[in-house]
């Protein structure tokens, strides 16, 4: 794994940031350091293949576990984002222009890695006109070439800055799941995501489902950052209403100093709790505890939502 310190010359947008205190982390998410010969075939397919991931630039505790099973999220389009989000640990400055080549990479790695599922995701490109959409549907169109039977979620930036037509060009690439995280309850944008908007990440799912009701979509939100229990489900519902199927909730933890404060660290019991609520709202699919991240145990949650819509479908 990378070093996840933060020295200026990676960072150097929060280098003025004051340091916030690293609390320790209660036993319930400590994980084992990643090692084993599946992880270490994963980052050697990895880096043959000049790809970047997800898994090492945000600093994922899953990441042992996961690459120990093949599984890694590609993250396209640059390992640069061009916003600063105070919870993320992605850099963040100008990013390199696309390399038209990626998207042949990683339909070659998925195929290497026999992925029945993949997970594809990208830093946020406010300085494309398209927000890097058709570079999105290219990937897709890729993969599904050389491995149509695998399954394709993608977890997108919020095409913000972009016109409408940006999400058409993905949505008819036609994705198995259409990610897109709020991140955090939308009172602490400002402070968590100021580069973003909550009802725009919101219509932006809706839009996906009424263009194409096919395909799932999914949002997941961090607690532990000052947040409070009715404003997580307060989340949940507008996310019902936006019609979205499948829902993440995981700890925040904090990457380095720089980054915003972890403000407590959520009981499983809690987690727990969010998990029995909604489901009682009307997702198809929840996962909620300490380690939850967006494409944890992906393959296997696709399996359980395809279901649950093919069971309520027989129902209706």
């Amino acid at each position: 794994m990378r070093d996840l310190k933060i020295p200026s010359e990676r960072h150097p947008e929060k280098a003025h940031r004051p340091d916030n205190a690293q609390p320790k982390k209660p036993d319930w998410i400590r994980v084992k350091a990643p090692s084993g010969d599946g992880y270490n075939e994963t980052r050697k397919i990895m880096r043959e293949n000049n790809l970047v991931t997800v898994c090492e630039e945000a600093g994922c505790p899953n990441a042992g576990e996961c690459w120990n099973q093949g599984h890694a999220t590609m993250m396209i389009m640059g390992e640069i984002c061009t916003r600063g989000c105070t919870f993320c640990n992605v850099a963040t400055g100008k990013p390199d222009t696309l390399d038209v080549f990626e998207p042949g990479r990683v339909a070659d790695a998925v195929q290497k890695l026999g992925l029945n599922h993949v997970v594809i995701t990208s830093v946020d490109r406010d300085d494309l006109e398209d927000g890097g959409a058709e570079h999105f549907a290219q990937t897709i169109r890729a993969i599904r070439h050389r491995s149509p039977e695998t399954t394709i979620e993608i977890l997108t930036p919020d095409f913000l800055k972009c016109d409408d037509s940006a999400l058409s060009v993905v949505v008819e690439a036609r994705p198995d799941v259409f990610n897109h995280n709020l991140e955090t309850v939308p009172g602490l944008y400002p402070t968590v995501r100021p580069g973003a908007r909550y009802f725009h990440s919101l219509r932006l799912l809706q839009r996906v489902k009424e263009q194409d009701p096919s395909i799932f979509t999914k949002s997941g939100i961090m607690v532990g950052l000052g947040e409070d229990a009715q404003s997580v489900r307060q989340v949940m519902d507008d996310m019902r209403a936006a019609d979205i199927d499948f829902l993440t909730i995981g700890q925040y933890l904090q990457p380095t100093p720089k980054h915003h404060r972890v403000d407590r660290f959520v009981t499983p019991e809690e987690f727990a709790s969010y998990e029995k609520s909604a489901f009682g709202k009307g997702f198809l699919m929840v996962s909620a505890t300490p380690l939850t991240r967006s494409s944890y145990h992906a393959g296997d949650d696709f399996a359980r939502l395809r279901a649950a819509r093919e069971e309520k479908l027989g129902r209706a």
